[in-house]
C-alpha cells in the first residue's frame, strides 16, 4: 500500500510563499494531486501532475500562483505556493492515483486511491 507523507506547511503572512512536499516510495507510476480543505468548506482540488511530470493542471483559484512539480528520483512531489492569500488557509493533502491529467478539467478527488494525512497552511498577518 502506498503511503504518502506531506510536509512544509506552516504560518505565513499574506503575499508570502511556502513549498509543500509529498513523499512516498513507489509512486513513480502514479499521478499525484494536491487537495485542500478549510473548516466548513468542501474539499477542493488544487493541482495535479502526471507520473512523468509532463502534464499539470491547476484550479482557477491558484493558477499563476502555485506550481506543481515532481522529482521521481527523490520520490517527491512539490507544490510551490506564492502570493499566498488568507483564503488559501486550509489543510493540504496529497493523493495518488492512476488517472489522466487533463488541463482545465476539475480535479476530482474520487479518482485518487491513496491519501496522506495532510499539512496545515495558515495565511495570516
Amino acid at each position: 500500500q502506498l503511503q504518502l507523507v506531506e510536509s512544509g506547511g506552516g504560518l505565513v503572512q499574506p503575499g508570502g510563499s511556502l513549498r509543500l512536499s509529498c513523499a512516498a516510495s513507489g509512486f513513480t507510476f502514479y499521478a499525484i494531486g494536491w487537495f485542500r480543505q478549510a473548516p466548513g468548506k468542501e474539499r477542493e482540488g488544487v493541482s495535479c501532475i502526471t507520473s512523468s511530470g509532463a502534464v499539470t493542471n491547476y484550479a482557477d483559484s491558484v493558477k499563476g500562483r502555485f506550481t506543481i512539480s515532481r522529482d521521481n528520483a527523490k520520490n517527491t512531489v512539490y507544490l510551490q505556493m506564492n502570493s499566498l492569500k488568507p483564503e488559501d488557509s486550509a489543510v493540504y493533502y496529497c493523493a495518488a492515483g492512476f488517472l489522466r491529467v487533463v488541463p482545465g478539467i476539475p480535479i476530482d478527488a474520487d479518482e485518487y486511491e491513496y491519501w496522506g494525512q495532510g499539512t496545515q497552511v495558515t495565511v495570516s498577518s
